[in-house]
């Protein structure tokens, strides 16, 4: 299967959902987004296709969020994502795009709606211990 995981090494969300891909037997490619940004079309296809508004894409925390005045509402959706192709920092991750959807994988496990569903082999925990998967590769919770 063909993924794609727009990461962020720094970011436990990021690690997790690639471990859980990892996991269900498929090596993605890994594209490092603030090395490697995507061009602004892929940027609106991609937040498009998971269903989001370009808000919702944006990442606040840890960001030039405030000082470049992105809380205001009166920005345009075409001024944001100016500001996040300007500042890929500000692009929520991680993205992953597969045959079966493209989601905003926040929590990691969003990964799995997106992955075929018998490619897991055994139990998978978060980073920090959360159970994803069962020993049998079935979903908790």
């Amino acid at each position: 299967m063909d993924v794609t995981i727009y990461h962020n090494p720094a970011c436990g969300t990021s690690r997790n959902t690639l471990a859980l891909i990892r996991h269900a037997g498929i090596e993605p490619t890994v594209i490092e987004y603030l090395k490697h940004p995507p061009e602004r079309e892929v940027l609106v296809k991609m937040i498009a296709d998971a269903g989001l508004t370009v808000r919702a894409a944006l990442r606040q925390k840890g960001t030039p969020y405030a000082e470049l005045g992105l809380d205001d509402d009166s920005l345009t959706d075409d001024q944001l994502v100016d500001a996040m192709v300007a500042h890929p920092i500000l692009i929520n991750r991680p993205f992953v795009i597969t045959p079966l959807g493209t989601r905003l994988s926040r929590p990691s496990e969003v990964v799995l709606e997106i992955l075929p569903q018998d490619g897991f082999g055994g139990a998978f925990a978060k980073e920090d211990g959360e159970k994803v998967l069962d020993e049998k590769g079935k979903r908790i919770g």
